[in-house]
């Protein structure tokens, strides 16, 4: 029964996605038959029309359980199914140095990125997160580390108001910036790769620059990706040494008063929050339980999409995947992709980013600007043809 009641709850917003989906796939073709090629990909399309609908429309709660499970889970699994059109041959020439660029590209993303955010007064929380979610994967690099160094929801709120916007709107922009440069394709999908929010955004982006694009923009975003696991260790190691800072700090200056009954001991003021010794070391042990500051479950630092995203990889450069059926796998994806892009437009509202504040989406802007340049740079010094 309670499968039924889950397959309930997902069909109406499995359902819209896959309507906007068939509406992009049918406006490609459109435009193949009208201009010979299609100005807008049905990824790009998909986008829009999802973040149009919720925009115009918004998206009651009945949805959003669908919706959710085409944007995160409908997505991986069209991401698996792509790694089966890659072999680790193909991949090879750029080889250990394009990860370790990319790697370099990552630190120095989040150390500028941060820099940013403080110079431009935005609270150290939040610059932590707005220089993660520019520097690795948008709202997962948002999300996973905000339990860890303790954001406030409304610092997590904000920043994921600015990847969601405008991520998009630098999806749309890439392929124009692509012909105005004169970019290959493998330049493109690196470019792309290193410099684009999300794993969905990326495909987006590669999608109207080839599959050669798509292939490699996908495997340099998911090395991005895997940066999320040791940034979030350096995090939480960090916050536990500034905690016990705190408490042995709050130790030395806090009096032994007598307590009568009924009394608390006296509160301490840090940072504008009120508390007593006793209720922040009870809260520091309820953040260690929960694993907030401490670590997350190896499925968030190691998603499984990416482990199966590899071992497709793997499987199609040993020869056990048969090109029979590497075609259909490509199309299934194909397909699944484009539903998932819907359900990412779906889950924009052009009107939140109002709601984030001046300062944010200027520190994004720039810290977006400066992942680029250091993207071209990574270009220039690994002379990628």
């Amino acid at each position: 029964m309670l499968i039924f009641d889950r397959i309930k709850l997902l069909v109406p917003g499995l359902a819209l996605t896959a309507v906007i989906s068939l509406v992009a796939q049918i406006g490609e073709k459109v435009e193949l038959s009208l201009f010979g090629h299609p100005w807008i990909e049905g990824l790009v399309l998909a986008i829009l029309l999802g973040t149009a609908w919720r925009s115009i429309f918004g998206l009651p709660d009945k949805f959003d359980a669908g919706v959710n499970f085409s944007a995160k889970t409908i997505l991986e699994v069209a991401i698996v199914l792509l790694g089966a059109s890659i072999s680790i041959e193909a991949l090879a020439g750029a080889g250990f140095y394009l990860v370790g660029g990319i790697v370099l590209v990552v630190c120095l993303s989040l150390a500028v990125s941060y820099i940013i955010g403080r110079a431009l007064g935005l609270p150290v929380r939040l610059a932590i997160l707005v220089a993660c979610g520019n520097s690795i994967c948008g709202n997962s690099a948002i999300a996973a580390p905000a339990p860890v160094i303790e954001a406030d929801a409304e610092d997590v709120a904000a920043s994921i108001a600015f990847t969601a916007v405008l991520g998009v709107v630098f999806v749309l922009v890439l392929p124009f910036l692509q012909h105005a440069l004169g970019m290959s394709a493998t330049q493109y999908g690196v470019f792309a790769g290193l410099t684009v929010y999300a794993v969905p955004q990326v495909l987006a982006a590669t999608a109207p620059a080839g599959l050669v694009a798509t292939q490699i923009g996908t495997l340099v975003k998911l090395v991005r990706v895997l940066m999320l696991g040791p940034v979030i260790c350096a995090l939480g190691l960090g916050a536990r040494r500034q905690m016990a800072r705190n408490n042995a700090a709050r130790a030395e200056t806090v009096p032994v008063l007598p307590v009568c009954a009924g009394a608390s001991a006296m509160t301490l003021v840090n940072d504008g929050d009120s508390a007593t010794a006793d209720d922040r070391q009870n809260d520091g042990m309820q953040a260690v339980k929960a694993g907030r500051g401490v670590g997350l479950p190896i499925s968030k630092l190691l998603p499984w999409f990416i482990v199966g995203f590899l071992a497709m990889m793997t499987l199609r450069s040993m020869g056990l995947l048969p090109d029979a059926a590497v075609i259909p796998m490509q199309h299934v994806s194909s397909i699944l992709t484009v539903m998932a892009m819907a359900a990412l437009g779906l889950s924009v509202d052009v009107r939140s980013v109002m709601n984030a504040g001046g300062r944010v989406v200027f520190a994004a802007k720039l810290s977006l600007i400066c992942l680029s340049l250091a993207a071209f740079g990574l270009l220039a010094v690994l002379q990628i043809a």
